[in-house]
């Protein structure tokens, strides 16, 4: 697979099968975030604002998204059911999406960041 350079690259290059899943797991992040910029970072999809919000990506067996380990702490508890690593989160392709639960850790994610961005400015 080449390497994308934009997002639209990197969703045409989903396989068929999952693209329609992907577009939609990647307006659920994007939709969370309205003011977030998306780039390609790391080769995968990325949204920033004030630095980098959440990366996510389609694998073979599923999608992801990478939301940093402070994001992965505070939402332990509702990750119980899902593959994760440090920083990672699995969604199996063919089960169904947590939207509430992608919308707020974008949310904390955009608000953690605003604050990083605050203090730094404030000094």
């Amino acid at each position: 697979m080449k390497k994308a350079t934009t997002v639209r690259e990197y969703i045409q290059q989903v396989p068929l099968e999952h693209r329609k899943d992907f577009i939609g797991f990647h307006e659920l992040i994007c939709a969370a975030a309205p003011e977030a910029i998306s780039c390609i970072s790391y080769g995968m999809p990325a949204l920033k604002q004030h630095g980098i919000v959440v990366y996510y990506a389609n694998w073979e067996k599923h999608m992801a998204i990478y939301p940093m380990p402070s994001a992965m702490k505070a939402f332990a508890s509702s990750l119980n059911s899902y593959v994760t690593s440090k920083s990672t989160i699995q969604f199996p392709h063919g089960k169904r999406i947590p939207k509430k639960l992608i919308r707020d850790i974008v949310l904390f994610r955009v608000e953690e960041n605003n604050i990083k961005y605050k203090l730094k400015k404030k000094r």
